[in-house]
C-alpha cells in the first residue's frame, strides 16, 4: 500500500489519488503536492517593516509592550538577541534582559 499524505484541511488518513490530485473523502479538500510543499515553505516570518527573520537575529521592539500577567511593561527600543522562530500566535520566543523568556509577535518588533 502507498503511503499518501494526510489531509492538510482535517488530517484525515483517508486520502486517495485521482489523477494528479489526492483527493479526502471526509472534507472534500483536493490538492496537489506542489500545493502542499508550497504550504510547508508560506512560514516565513516579517517584521513590521516586511524584513524577512531567521533564527539568532537580532531586533528592536518597536511599542511598549504589556508583560501578561505582570505590571511592568517591556519599553520601546529594548533590544533582542539572538531570536528563535517558532510556530504559533506568537512568531518569536527570545530572552529579554531584566524580563527572562518572553514570546513575541513579528508585527511588534523590527530587525537591526
Amino acid at each position: 500500500m502507498e503511503n499518501l499524505p494526510n489531509c492538510p484541511k482535517c488530517n484525515s488518513e483517508y486520502t486517495y489519488e485521482d489523477g494528479n490530485l489526492f483527493v479526502c473523502p471526509e472534507c472534500a479538500h483536493e490538492w496537489t503536492s506542489e500545493s502542499q510543499e508550497a504550504e510547508a515553505e508560506k512560514t516565513v516570518v516579517r517584521d513590521a517593516n516586511g524584513n524577512v527573520l531567521n533564527d539568532g537575529d537580532t531586533i528592536t521592539v518597536i511599542k511598549d509592550l504589556k508583560v501578561k500577567g505582570s505590571s511592568t511593561v517591556v519599553k520601546q527600543g529594548t533590544k533582542v538577541k539572538n531570536i528563535k522562530l517558532v510556530d504559533g500566535d506568537h512568531d518569536i520566543d527570545c530572552k529579554i534582559d531584566g524580563f527572562g523568556a518572553m514570546q513575541l509577535k513579528s508585527e511588534f518588533v523590527k530587525k537591526i
